[in-house]
């Protein structure tokens, strides 16, 4: 089994939506402890509550990273239900390659991270 497919290694290499947002509506960190991948993510909304931009920061191994990039190509335009129904087996698609158990933590930072960034408005659904 190739983990790194050219799919991981390009987003890797030539990851999206990298950096901050100017005025992000929310901002959420995720950490891998076992390995010290790590991811940041920055969201904007629309007045409707979908996601209208989204940047990131991190550092790890190419399928944290990775992932996270596929994710928030993914991510723009969605709703809070479309978020809240994204399964790891969804994520484990839009990579494309089989994911090892061992690596499964890695793959699925960034899923972390964007079923997160609702939870400052929970209270006020």
């Amino acid at each position: 089994m190739d983990l790194y497919t050219e799919t991981i290694l390009d987003h890797y290499e030539h990851p999206h939506h990298t950096g901050t947002l100017a005025s992000p509506d929310v901002h959420v960190a995720e950490y891998n402890l076992l390995c010290g991948d790590r991811i940041e993510l920055d969201c904007a909304f629309t007045n409707k509550g979908a996601i209208a931009d989204v940047a990131f920061v991190g550092s790890g191994c190419a399928l944290s990273q990775a992932g996270m990039s596929i994710l928030s190509d993914w991510s723009i335009g969605k709703s809070r239900n479309d978020i809240a129904a994204l399964s790891h087996d969804d994520v484990q698609s839009m990579i494309g390659s089989p994911i090892t158990p061992a690596r499964l933590k890695c793959a699925l930072l960034g899923l972390g991270a964007l079923k997160r960034i609702y939870e400052p408005y929970h209270s006020n659904s």
